[in-house]
């Protein structure tokens, strides 16, 4: 039997059939390589899109920056020209406006001036460049005026807490005076004082310490008054025309102080009881606005 040689077309038939049988006998192993084939070539194709970026950033750093243009406000045209001028032409004065402009100018020009100068002159006090003015200083030391006609009750320690402490609030709205003899224990002791005080003026008889609410009530000791009054027996009311609170050493012989009460209103009553007995001795002028003061709630 004669051997012949095969045609082209079934050695291309036989190829094909062993490229596929190749393929079909690849191990697992093999098709992982093969996959992994394109990631070699990434580091490579990030390579050249960064050396890519870095040409475009320079050839943008090299250009000259785009600057938009100036707006350019239009240019009007003659006839709009010719009308804003014509307006302006027709355009009839008012004196009162410009008056009341002038002068509203003129007094903002002058007050400023003067806020300038003050603010000047107390930036200068400040720093000590400039000595306040002789006013500023005699308002500031100057005393206060002193209460017409004050309400003082003479008192004693012998008295009951409770009843002192009745009257302390009744003086704390007439805007009265607590005024003693002399100092439980003595004048050479102050501490007995100071705790009769704080009895008296605390607000809540039970609250203990300095923290204490106090009235507002002035306590003092005074046996000069006592004497130029002539109090033999407490409690006693009479309204003084003076602060009765000042010093005796201090006080002007002639001065209000120094006046004694029209009226003494002796007996254990009640502070508008005591007002009442004193206008019907003659001192109704004297004790209106103390009785006022005291009805007011």
């Amino acid at each position: 039997m004669r051997i012949s040689r095969p045609s082209s077309l079934s050695l291309g038939a036989a190829l094909a059939m062993a490229g596929v049988s190749c393929a079909l006998a690849q191990t697992p192993e093999d098709q992982q390589k093969t996959d992994a084939g394109p990631a070699i070539g990434a580091p490579a194709t990030g390579a050249k899109a960064m050396e890519a970026l870095v040409k475009a950033r320079a050839r943008q750093k090299e250009a000259p920056s785009a600057r938009s243009p100036s707006p350019v406000p239009p240019t009007p045209s003659t006839p709009m020209r010719n009308r804003a001028f014509e307006a302006l032409r027709s355009r009839k004065p008012s004196p009162v406006l410009e008056e009341r402009a002038r002068a509203a100018r003129l007094a903002g020009e002058a007050q400023l001036a003067r806020d300038r100068e003050a603010m000047g002159k107390r930036l200068a006090q400040a720093l000590g460049l400039e000595a306040p003015s002789t006013q500023a200083i005699v308002d500031a030391v100057a005393p206060a005026a002193t209460r017409a006609w004050v309400p003082v009750l003479f008192v004693s320690s012998s008295m009951p807490i409770t009843t002192l402490r009745t009257y302390a609030g009744h003086l704390e709205r007439a805007h009265g005076v607590l005024a003693f003899r002399g100092m439980p224990g003595g004048l050479t002791k102050v501490s007995p004082m100071a705790k009769l005080s704080a009895q008296i003026l605390r607000r809540d008889p039970g609250c203990e310490g300095p923290a204490c609410a106090m009235r507002d009530v002035q306590l003092i000791v005074d046996p000069i008054l006592f004497r130029q009054h002539g109090v033999a027996r407490v409690p006693a009311l009479g309204l003084l025309p003076g602060d009765p609170t000042q010093p005796y050493c201090e006080r002007e012989e002639d001065g209000p102080a120094s006046v004694r009460a029209a009226h003494l209103v002796y007996g254990d009553a009640a502070l508008s009881g005591m007002f009442e007995a004193y206008a019907r001795l003659g001192g109704k002028e004297e004790v209106r606005d103390a009785q006022t003061r005291l009805e007011r709630r």
